[in-house]
């Protein structure tokens, strides 16, 4: 599994899908922590994606850990929904799955 976890420096255009997401996620969420995990490697017993210009891309499943005061006063579905429409591009492009936990800055420090 790979993780990746804090910034990077590498250029959007023809950057990984991780740090594509990352990116994007950064830029409309404004974390106070994002974590994501590349585990398309537990996947590859899975049948061949074959839409979008990347198919059969190895970046496929991913899990991502979001803290973020964008989602105050958003329903866990509605927090879904928003990660899913940020990253949308990715999702018709060969992204094949997403696991999410997606917290707010308060309920993240009453897990502590």
């Amino acid at each position: 599994m790979t993780s990746l976890s804090g910034p990077t420096s590498s250029s959007i255009s023809g950057a990984t899908r991780a740090v594509r997401v990352r990116k994007v996620l950064e830029t409309a969420l404004f974390p106070t922590r994002l974590d994501i995990q590349d585990e398309s490697h537990r996947h590859a017993h899975h049948v061949e994606q074959t839409r979008g210009p990347n198919a059969g891309a190895t970046e496929t499943h991913f899990r991502l850990y979001i803290v973020s005061p964008v989602f105050e006063g958003m329903s866990r579905v509605a927090r879904s929904r928003k990660v899913h429409d940020l990253l949308a591009p990715e999702l018709t492009d060969g992204l094949h799955a997403l696991a999410l936990t997606l917290r707010t800055p308060a309920e993240e420090e009453a897990t502590v």
